[in-house]
């Protein structure tokens, strides 16, 4: 099976994330989709589609895939993450920021936590990030179980 892991990310994260699951699925893609040339999906069996959460809302050029390639996302074995440091709305950040019909066809939809690297971060980011978690360290908040269990789900 041929996979294509597709991200948008700010500071890095959900190209990280992008990268831990592609060295479990053999043979996949990645690219960011800041970048020109996203591949064809007709070329994949398998799509991921994922970006990082800022005040709610995944990144732009992940929503607008999205929402542009819904058709024929709908039609391929899809897997849908978000990463960020507050994972309390789950539900709510995939139905606020996917069309509904690739989030009821993903085999997997999955909150994988985020990065925080205060060095990558604007002043406000840093001031936020102290005030909520009391903290304004390098944070590596990703969870691996639950990316062990999304890479699972997509390799069923």
């Amino acid at each position: 099976m041929k996979t294509l892991i597709l991200y948008a990310t700010k500071h890095g994260a959900a190209g990280e994330i992008a990268r831990r699951i592609a060295k479990k699925i053999d043979g996949s893609v990645i690219h960011d989709l800041k970048q020109s040339g996203i591949p064809s999906l007709e070329e994949f069996d398998c799509v991921i589609l994922g970006g990082s959460l800022y005040a709610g809302r995944v990144r732009k050029e992940a929503n607008s895939f999205a929402i542009q390639n819904a058709p024929a996302l709908c039609s391929k074995k899809l897997g849908l993450f978000l990463c960020g440091m507050d994972a309390s709305k789950e539900k709510e950040y995939f139905t606020a920021n996917f069309p509904a019909e690739i989030i009821q066809v993903a085999k997997a939809a999955s909150f994988l936590g985020g990065i925080f690297d205060p060095k990558k971060s604007g002043f406000m980011e840093r001031l936020i990030m102290k005030a909520v978690t009391k903290q304004g360290d390098y944070m590596d908040a990703i969870d691996n179980g639950k990316l062990e269990q999304f890479v699972d789900a997509m390799k069923a």
